[in-house]
């Protein structure tokens, strides 16, 4: 028998289904289970997300989305507790979440987790496999990325499966930045991408599909009853959502130190910057304009949070116009701030 594998017999089992869009909400939720409902052995949940990046706890943020794209498309970004790369969400992909009791983080088996994922889509004509990075892949093409959390004996592993996703906006969201970054935050590794749909024998909605593969784990797991939640526990859920993770600190200030060079070219020349940001602040900045040098709005605007939002109050704030009257607090926001 596998240490920690997915398919063994255990006396508290539950399943979840998501009912809720909202990926704060969601997160808040996983991390609930995850870490509060110890007395149930194993869970599984299925849950879907409206479009969203979802972040890894070790990533910068800014190091791996395409900020305008997201920012134009009301795109959430949310950091979750795990480990991993980088995954896109829409309500054409769907989520797994696996949590279990666990005597170590070590040694488990991995392919005893996806198993019900991979006996679900054979059944449906599509053969996928776990790759050597911990995803699954139809045809040598992502299909699913893979994280996971080990805490006190404890595991969650999770997956975002990509069903019927919209691959563009995936594309444009994750798009690598064309500035140069530079941090020791765990970077994602782009793969070829594709989705479930066009592989399956059957034509099936996203719905559908998470129906099969709850059919599945039943048949492991007859015994399995679903949990619903009460409502202190749907207030909580609420409450962690809108607090942290809505919460720029987390989603943006968790970010390892970083530095970012950048140039923007303006009706009136160009502005090269190079910053220096730690906990999501900023603190020292490099600018060169045709005209001239401008040191002390620099030592001004150290210690702005790098948004666009706080650095321009910053800069109405300070009057920097008064050292440079060539650019609008508009362009230089712009030109500091991805």
């Amino acid at each position: 028998m596998h240490i920690g594998t997915f398919a063994h017999s255990q006396k508290n089992m539950i399943y979840i289904l998501g009912k809720f869009h909202r990926p704060q909400f969601n997160l808040a939720m996983e991390e609930y289970c995850f870490r509060k409902l110890a007395q149930q052995d194993k869970i599984f949940m299925l849950w879907q997300n409206e479009p969203s990046i979802i972040v890894g706890k070790h990533q910068n943020t800014l190091e791996e989305i395409n900020t305008q794209y997201v920012r134009e498309q009301g795109i959430h970004v949310v950091r979750r507790v795990s480990g991993g790369g980088t995954v896109y969400h829409d309500l054409n992909n769907l989520n797994f979440t696996i949590i279990s009791n666990e005597k170590n983080g070590i040694g488990f088996d991995l392919k005893e987790f996806t198993k019900p994922i991979i006996e679900t889509l054979a059944r449906l004509g599509a053969t996928a496999e776990l790759s050597p990075r911990n995803d699954l892949r139809i045809n040598g093409k992502k299909i699913c990325g893979t994280a996971q959390a080990y805490v006190n004996g404890r595991m969650m592993f999770h997956g975002c499966l990509l069903f019927d996703s919209d691959l563009s906006a995936l594309s444009k969201g994750l798009k690598e930045p064309k500035e140069v970054i530079q941090s020791k935050g765990v970077k994602s590794v782009r793969s070829e991408v594709d989705n479930i749909r066009p592989h399956l024998s059957e034509k099936i909605s996203v719905h559908e599909f998470a129906g099969r593969i709850l059919e599945t784990v039943k048949q492991s797991y007859p015994e399995m009853t679903e949990y619903h939640f009460n409502e202190q526990e749907l207030a909580l859920f609420e409450k962690e959502a809108d607090g942290k993770y809505s919460d720029w600190e987390w989603n943006y200030a968790q970010s390892p130190p970083f530095t970012i060079e950048k140039k923007t070219n303006f009706t009136d020349g160009e502005i090269r910057v190079k910053a220096s940001v730690k906990m999501g602040r900023i603190v020292q900045v490099e600018l060169q304009t045709p005209f001239g040098e401008l040191k002390q709005l620099e030592q001004t605007i150290a210690g702005a949070k790098y948004t666009r939002q706080d650095l321009k109050e910053k800069l109405e704030e300070i009057e920097a116009g008064k050292w440079i009257r060539e650019f609008s607090i508009d362009e230089l926001t712009e030109a500091i701030v991805r």
